[in-house]
Formats: C-alpha cells, sequence, structure tokens
C-alpha cells in the first residue's frame, strides 16, 4: 500500500515553484528601482544641444585668450571654497563668479553655487556638501569658463583651466 505524501513534502513542487516565485520577486526589485531613482531625461533637440555645445567650446577659447587658471581649495576648517583666479594683465576679474559641481555619474547631485570677491583678491564661498564620487568643477564668468575634477572625499585641492579639447576658433 502506497502512502500519499502531502504536496508541500514533495521536492519537484517546490523546484517548480521557485523559478516563476524567483522572477516574480526580481521583478518587484527591478521596479522598485525604478520608480525609486531618477536617471535623467533623454535630450529631444539635438541640434539645440550641438549648439550649446559651441557655446561651450567658444567660452574655454576665451578664457584660454585671457590666460585664466584658477587653484580651487576645500578648506574644511572653515568650511569655506576658495578660488585664486589669474589672468593676464588686460583681463578685468569679475566680482562673481559661478562654481558649478558636477557630479560624474548622477545630475540629480548637481549643484551651483555663486563666489563672491574678498578684499584679498581670492573668491569664497561656504563649502558644499557633495556627495562620494567623482566631481567635474566649473568655473564661470559671463563670456569663460574653467574646468577640473576631483575625488570626494580625499582631494581638497584642485587646479581648473580651459577645457583642453577646445583648440583653436575655427575660421
Amino acid at each position: 500500500m502506497t502512502v500519499l505524501r502531502s504536496w508541500y513534502r514533495e521536492p519537484l513542487v517546490w523546484l517548480l515553484i521557485a523559478f516563476p516565485l524567483t522572477a516574480v520577486l526580481a521583478g518587484f526589485a527591478t521596479l522598485y528601482i525604478a520608480v525609486k531613482t531618477h536617471d535623467g531625461l533623454v535630450v529631444d533637440d539635438y541640434y539645440q544641444k550641438g549648439k550649446e555645445i559651441n557655446k561651450s567650446l567658444a567660452r574655454d577659447r576665451a578664457a584660454a585668450q585671457h590666460g585664466l587658471a584658477a587653484g580651487l581649495w576645500l578648506n574644511a576648517a572653515t568650511q569655506e571654497v576658495i578660488v585664486n583666479l589669474k589672468a593676464d594683465a588686460s583681463a578685468g576679474l569679475p566680482d562673481k563668479l559661478d562654481l558649478r559641481w558636477l557630479h560624474a555619474t548622477r545630475a540629480g547631485f548637481d549643484r551651483t553655487q555663486a563666489l563672491h570677491r574678498a578684499p584679498d583678491g581670492s573668491y569664497r564661498a561656504v563649502f558644499p556638501e557633495l556627495a562620494p564620487g567623482h566631481w567635474y568643477a566649473q568655473l564661470e564668468a559671463q563670456d569663460w569658463r574653467l574646468q577640473g575634477s576631483l575625488q570626494v572625499p580625499g582631494e581638497v585641492r584642485l587646479q581648473l583651466a580651459p577645457s583642453p579639447t577646445a583648440g583653436p576658433a575655427a575660421e
């Protein structure tokens, strides 16, 4: 006489349940990740984006023509960002600059802050809280920009220069 076992005591039944259950759980995990994270938007107007890139390259060339370079220092003791800007004698230095912090992989972390000229000639602002990772810094004025990158945490000094990819102006 054969004794019938309950269905939940059969290993083959659990094997048949395990594969679809795993797929359903992975689907819910994927849905959760998709809803909770922001991955940015795809650009619809590629022509407009291309025009903006050309304007950016012109700003890099303008910075090179003015002989601009900057040293950026993140002072943890005073919680300040200090920028020392150097330029040719012919270039006038503005009273206010914009410093853009661009995260290498997460556009949602990007920040912009205004730096004001101090009496000693440096530019200063409050040090922003930056998430760990690779960051790009862009120092901007009306018609030029300087760029550099650093690793947070760790690096506290950074040299900003015109982008080397700008090249000479097309004529």
